[in-house]
């Protein structure tokens, strides 16, 4: 980048010295990204499957929707906002973090009011649709528009800033967002119940969509910035970054494109292994209530498990975090995969001795793992200039596994009175990428010589 081109970037609304200049701050301003990056993550919970897992059974009943139903909604607006991503990422490349932060936490907020006014509205359509294909449509909008702004963008402009921002410290900015985030995620069906309990199921989007545009809105302009290069300053603070890493993965010898890294074997392995966890993880979220009905489990102990599954994803997150940068990220990627087979093992065997601890670790470490490799691997493997774009098609194919894992898990229900089948498949599929990530190499290594 040219200094002219610096220069212009620096003045005006969007400046990066606009309220203040990064490289005044005592201390290097990527930690303050960090903190912009884990509010902005807690502010996507909306759009999560957490967010919806409290309110699933409210909105079938509202609604006249059933679970297959419901889940086919679902299904249908996520893997549609994940068909938007790829070209979203794009657009992230072209605007910067900071105008998307902005733009997709007011974005998350004026959806959350269009969720709180979804059976008035299906009332209405219902005067020209049927009434059930009135909140068919209605509630399939509503899911596109929440996955793609909160789930889909919001979330992965704050992956992208931290990565931006620290290179040889990504792992460990990475963990310590992930502490944050994950106790805000395991608390966060705690939040809503209590919420919708407080305010109506309506009340509670409306409360939750004020609070997004009102307080992420500001503090999103004011502290994100797009890149330390903009303000004169360097990854890492220009400390680590300067020093010669003996870990070759940790060498960028070229940027990758979109087109080059989705040629690459080593894209597939990690981005189908992410969007599995993505599609089990959600499936388990979603239906939570009835997986736990049908082993005996009620609201409140089911519940439980969140607290122990998030402090077992903050201790693989912080221990990912701290070696992440002396190992092949492939022998991380395997263990995330096993952790995936052990919680969709012990879900099967909950009811049995040892199912609960086996889901609880298992879901876990696979927690943990995703958060940590999912912002590490893109920067380090394919480099920073088209990260937009290259994670554009990784969240893409989170969000349509995570559409699709509830379908999945709600037509096995309804069509078998039980989850087994589709548990016994869950533990099969990360078993097969467990073994296919044992040669999912970094591809700058092939390039400098060490391959």
């Amino acid at each position: 980048m040219g200094t002219d081109e610096i220069s212009s970037r620096r003045g005006g609304f969007w400046g990066v010295r606009t309220p203040f200049a990064p490289s005044r701050f005592p201390f290097f301003y990527g930690w303050v990204i960090v903190l912009a990056a884990t509010l902005g993550s807690i502010f996507s919970i909306p759009g999560q499957t957490m967010g919806f897992s409290v309110f699933t059974d409210v909105m079938m009943a509202e609604l006249g929707l059933s679970r297959v139903e419901l889940s086919l909604a679902y299904c249908l607006g996520t893997v549609g906002s994940g068909l938007t991503l790829p070209w979203l990422g794009t657009v992230l490349d072209r605007w910067g973090e900071r105008k998307m932060a902005v733009a997709s936490v007011v974005a998350t907020g004026a959806i959350l009011f269009y969720l709180a006014a979804s059976a008035p509205m299906s009332r209405g359509l219902a005067r020209v649709l049927p009434a059930g294909m009135a909140s068919f449509v209605v509630i399939v909008i509503g899911f596109y528009l929440v996955r793609a702004a909160a789930q889909g963008v919001l979330s992965m402009t704050c992956r992208n800033a931290i990565g931006k921002w620290f290179d040889h410290q990504r792992g460990l900015a990475l963990a310590i967002s992930g502490v944050s985030v994950s106790f805000s995620f395991s608390m966060a069906p705690r939040g809503l119940d209590w919420l919708m309990t407080r305010f109506g199921h309506d009340g509670a989007w409306v409360v939750m969509g004020i609070t997004t545009i009102c307080v992420m809105g500001p503090l999103a302009w004011l502290l994100f910035r797009d890149r330390p290069e903009d303000d004169g300053m360097q990854m890492d603070g220009g400390t680590v970054a300067s020093m010669k890493h003996p870990n070759p993965d940790m060498h960028i010898e070229r940027e990758y494109t979109r087109a080059e890294a989705v040629r690459d074997y080593s894209f597939w392995v990690f981005n189908f292994s992410f969007s599995f966890y993505g599609l089990i993880g959600t499936a388990f979220t979603f239906h939570i209530l009835s997986l736990g009905a049908e082993y005996g489990f009620d609201k409140d102990h089911i519940f439980a498990l969140f607290v122990p599954i998030a402090a077992i994803a903050v201790t693989t997150n912080l221990i990912f975090g701290a070696i992440n940068a002396r190992l092949r990220l492939k022998l991380l990627l395997f263990v995330m995969n096993l952790g995936c087979i052990a919680a969709a093992l012990g879900m099967f065997f909950l009811d049995q001795p040892g199912g609960v601890t086996a889901y609880v670790i298992g879901n876990g470490i696979a927690s943990g793992g995703f958060v940590s490799l999912t912002g590490i691997v893109f920067p380090r493997f394919y480099g920073r200039e088209h990260l937009g774009a290259i994670s554009g098609v990784n969240m893409s194919s989170m969000v349509i596994g995570s559409g699709l894992g509830p379908l999945f898990f709600g037509a096995c229900f309804h069509l078998t009175q039980s989850y087994e089948l589709i548990l016994i498949a869950s533990a099969i599929i990360p078993s097969a990428l467990a073994g296919l990530s044992l040669w999912a190499d970094n591809p700058q290594r092939k390039l400098a010589g060490n391959g």
